[in-house]
């Protein structure tokens, strides 16, 4: 490649149905000078997650994607060049870089990342994903041993992690996954209980087989029909992790939100909160040494969907939405 050229995806327009490929572009655009504070970085992986999609509905806890503008997202990235202290040429970073080969950034806006191999580790298990899953089951959804953990989106990036850390905690855990193969994938190779195919057309009565004893924490990565499943199958005093509503982002919206809101909160005394990662990040020294001691000694095994060329990161996206990955996507720059 021509390291005077920095590819760059562009989001020419804001979808109103479903999201297609005629919405992004591939442009060559100019390097970028890095002014004082800032450092020049060449992204190594591009992460794809649902929240991409919700990016361009409007401001959420970011800004909005604009039409005609680098389509935003978080990456993996190395440092080039550096007009700022703590950051040198050859570091490795996370940040939102965009869809694009080449950022100038505000040093402030990046977090320097360990080398450690495979590096795509930084944006699955050690990254975003990971501690997602990791505060939002264990600090809002706190789960006690015995209970029964029930996660939507669970061959995804987030809930492939907290099924697998409810089973660690001691947990009964029931994963909610599109389709047959995945929903065999979560019991015979991540250790899940049970798992509801959501696409049978049954989910409800899938589910009430599945936890008998009703629901103790629903990690919700989906709103939806499926959260109103599951509030009718909770426990007094439970708990519901709302992570996303993946089912809310991509297309028209379902007519009605989920029914029982607030009745069956207030009847059960559930606790339904939404938490954001960043929330949490000054105690991530501790959760990735945990999440760390679980990968070296087999208890959490790692998945991840690595894509190649960053041409193929809008269909990436795309197919992310649809349900084709299994753990984490990402994008090889």
């Amino acid at each position: 490649m021509n390291d005077t050229v920095n590819r760059q995806i562009l989001l020419v327009e804001k979808p109103t149905g479903k999201l297609g490929p005629e919405h992004f572009k591939m442009v060559n655009g100019k390097m970028p000078e890095p002014k004082d504070g800032e450092v020049l970085v060449k992204a190594r992986y591009i992460s794809l997650d649902a929240a991409n999609r919700a990016w361009m509905h409007g401001a959420t806890y970011r800004a909005a994607v604009e039409a005609n503008t680098v389509m935003a997202g978080g990456g993996i990235a190395e440092v080039v060049a550096s007009k700022a202290s703590g950051l040198a040429p050859g570091d490795i970073v996370f940040g939102d870089t965009g869809w694009q080969d080449y950022a100038a950034v505000p040093a402030k806006h990046l977090t320097k990342m360990p080398k450690l191999e495979p590096m795509t580790h930084l944006l699955s298990v050690y990254g975003i994903a990971g501690l997602t899953a990791y505060f939002g089951l264990l600090h809002v959804g706190k789960p006690k041993e015995g209970e029964t953990v029930v996660v939507s989106a669970a061959a995804g990036s987030v809930g492939s992690i907290v099924g697998q850390i409810a089973k660690i905690k001691g947990c009964n855990v029931i994963g909610i996954a599109g389709g047959k193969d995945k929903c065999q994938w979560l019991t015979s190779e991540l250790g899940f209980d049970a798992a509801v195919d959501y696409k049978d057309g049954a989910t409800f009565k899938a589910l009430r087989s599945a936890a008998p004893k009703g629901i103790d924490v629903y990690f919700d990565n989906v709103g939806g029909d499926i959260l109103e499943a599951c509030l009718s199958l909770m426990n007094n005093r439970g708990r519901i992790a709302c992570c996303g509503a993946i089912s809310q982002y991509d297309g028209v919206p379902s007519a009605h939100g989920p029914r029982g809101v607030p009745g069956l909160i207030v009847v059960k005394r559930l606790v339904m909160q939404g938490f954001i990662v960043m929330d949490y990040m000054d105690q991530s020294a501790a959760a990735l040494a945990e999440l760390q001691s679980w990968v070296a000694s087999g208890k959490l095994k790692v998945q991840e969907d690595v894509i190649d060329g960053i041409e193929n990161t809008p269909k990436a996206l795309i197919g992310l939405l649809a349900g084709e990955n299994r753990g984490k996507r990402m994008v090889r720059v």
